[in-house]
């Protein structure tokens, strides 16, 4: 059977757009992987009339499950627990294991601070974040805040609910137990079988895609089962489906469709990101970037997962010509005939870079990302990229990228991942 959840995010601060939410999407995210339809994700402020309105509404929409994020604090201001508590009809009590656990915590926490010392203000923060609804379930916190889960009420009028805090790495370290304890079990357990398979492309157009779906609709049995939904960020265009066992032949069928229509743009069937291929690819390798209008934003993405010291050695952002010239061995000469953003500058960067810091592989960005800047020959947009590798030919191409300033730095930084990604294909190197 189909079972739906819903998500309350809950923090003034994220209502006003202080905080981002982080919560709302990732939680959405393990559902999904779960098998769990999520009908809708909402956000409100630390005021208990409006967080009762969300859970009502939630329920009114028949999910089986909601989860709430936040206002589980020592502080006056979080209140989920207690509200929720209010609309299920649950006294609330003092845990006291739960209280020493806390206690335990924030004292190996002030052991580090020599000048902490007991308050009554202390305590009683203590106190407020042990006290569990009645018949509820505690999940062992991972800072202070437990989670609570709370079956559904006798009558069905009121789904599960599972009470998580608000910080992102709490959350995510205590969703592994909070699925595991036995309301948020019971639920889980009436889902049917559900998978989601991803595939991304890049420089694939949402229209091209959007026509091979519709001669895949007409040509492959089954497909009426496959829920495919499409996003396309920054010239990646990525296809997620979720579809039953029983679906997974018409699945297969629309691979090999896609394979067919579109397998030049098609780089990953099995979820991977560019950068989950890039780092793959550089096992055994090592690389350097020589960045300008990027600014280091490659680097970034190629140093934004653990482990990424042992092949990123290093980034040169040779802004200004004077840095190409200096840091990078740029001959002053090419950039007076050619101009900074041009080919033959990007080559000079990109091999300045491998053999200054001594690398298997080395790529650069030299553009005009605006909004001024551009001329007639060189407008706008315009970015150029090298790659220099051990052993082989540096190769170059020059993009014509659209948007504004961040867009175009953005879009250079993704071009360059795929172009390290092809770069670095088994029968490239």
């Amino acid at each position: 059977m189909t079972v739906r959840a819903g998500v309350v995010v809950t923090g003034t601060e994220v209502l006003a757009g202080r905080v981002a939410d982080r919560n709302g999407p990732w939680v959405a995210q393990q559902l999904l992987e779960l098998g769990i339809d999520v009908a809708h994700i909402t956000i409100c402020g630390d005021r208990p009339d409006d967080l009762t309105a969300q859970l009502r509404f939630l329920a009114d929409q028949r999910v089986d499950l909601i989860v709430t994020t936040g206002g589980l604090g020592p502080t006056a201001d979080d209140l989920t627990v207690a509200t929720v508590a209010a609309l299920y009809g649950r006294e609330m009590h003092l845990d006291v294991q739960l209280e020493k656990g806390i206690s335990e915590i924030v004292e190996r926490w002030r052991s580090r601070l020599s000048s902490a010392v007991d308050s009554e203000p202390l305590k009683a923060g203590i106190r407020k974040q042990a006290m569990v609804p009645e018949g509820a379930q505690s999940i062992s916190p991972t800072g202070t805040a437990p989670g609570v889960a709370i079956s559904a009420n006798d009558s069905g009028t009121l789904p599960a609910v599972l009470i998580l805090p608000g910080p992102p790495r709490e959350l995510q370290a205590m969703w592994t137990e909070a699925l595991a304890c036995a309301p948020i079990a019971q639920v889980l357990s009436r889902r049917a079988q559900i998978r989601q398979d991803t595939i991304r492309a890049y420089r694939l157009s949402e229209a091209d895609l959007a026509a091979t779906l519709r001669t895949a609709e007409s040509a492959i049995p089954g497909f009426d089962a496959l829920e495919i939904t499409t996003c396309l960020s920054l010239g990646e265009l990525e296809m997620v489906t979720r579809y039953a066992e029983s679906a997974a032949t018409a699945y297969s069928d629309l691979v090999g469709l896609i394979d067919e229509h579109h397998g030049a743009q098609v780089f990953s069937t099995d979820g991977s990101t560019i950068d989950d291929i890039v780092a793959d690819r550089l096992t055994g390798r090592t690389i350097a970037t020589a960045e300008s209008c990027t600014g280091g934003m490659i680097a970034a993405r190629l140093t934004d997962r653990a482990g990424s010291s042992a092949y990123v050695i290093g980034a040169v952002v040779s802004y200004a010509n004077e840095a190409k010239i200096g840091l990078l061995d740029v001959p002053a000469e090419t950039i007076e005939q050619h101009g900074a953003v041009s080919e033959p500058v990007a080559a000079s960067m990109a091999e300045g870079a491998r053999t200054r810091l001594g690398v298997d592989i080395a790529v650069s960005t030299s553009g005009i990302a605006g909004p001024g800047g551009g001329t007639e020959l060189k407008p706008v947009g315009t970015v150029c990229f090298a790659i220099a590798a051990v052993g082989r030919p540096t190769s170059t191409r020059t993009l014509h990228l659209p948007g504004d300033r961040a867009s175009v730095r953005a879009l250079s930084t993704t071009a360059a991942m795929h172009m390290l990604a092809d770069a670095l294909k088994p029968d490239r190197v």
